[in-house]
Order: structure tokens, then C-alpha cells, then sequence
């Protein structure tokens, strides 16, 4: 019986790319949920910008930590 390789079902450039989108997700994700809560207050359009990009901001540092937290865990 033939034995079949398993190796990794995505191209490095590919992997890449879904890091990309998965991170570029996870800033939205924290951003619109800011500016979801924000729209619980009635905000001007300014106001609600400013939580929108607040929380890219907040998003972009619990990135980062994530990140750094979990580096020591990589082969």
C-alpha cells in the first residue's frame, strides 16, 4: 500500500496572506465593536469617528500583545 505525504495544505505566500487578513480582521473586530458601544450614546459624527478609531488604536495594541505573548509558543 502506498503511504501519502501530508504536508502543509497552504503555500507560504498563502499563509502569509491569511496572517494578514486574520490580524487586519482582529482590528476591525475590536474597532467596530467601539464603535458599536458608542452608538449606545447618541454620538456625533465626530464622536463616533473618535471611537471607531480609538479602537483600531486598542485594537492594534491587544494585537501586538497577543502576538507577543504567544511568540515563545512557535516552533
Amino acid at each position: 500500500m502506498d503511504r501519502l505525504m501530508v504536508g502543509p495544505s497552504l503555500s507560504k505566500e498563502e499563509r502569509t496572506a491569511a496572517n494578514a487578513r486574520l490580524k487586519i480582521g482582529f482590528v476591525a473586530l475590536v474597532a467596530v465593536s467601539m464603535g458599536l458601544m458608542a452608538l449606545q450614546l447618541d454620538p456625533s459624527p465626530a464622536q463616533l469617528l473618535g471611537a471607531l478609531l480609538g479602537g483600531a488604536v486598542v485594537g492594534t495594541v491587544l494585537l501586538w500583545f497577543v502576538l507577543r505573548t504567544l511568540r515563545p509558543m512557535r516552533p
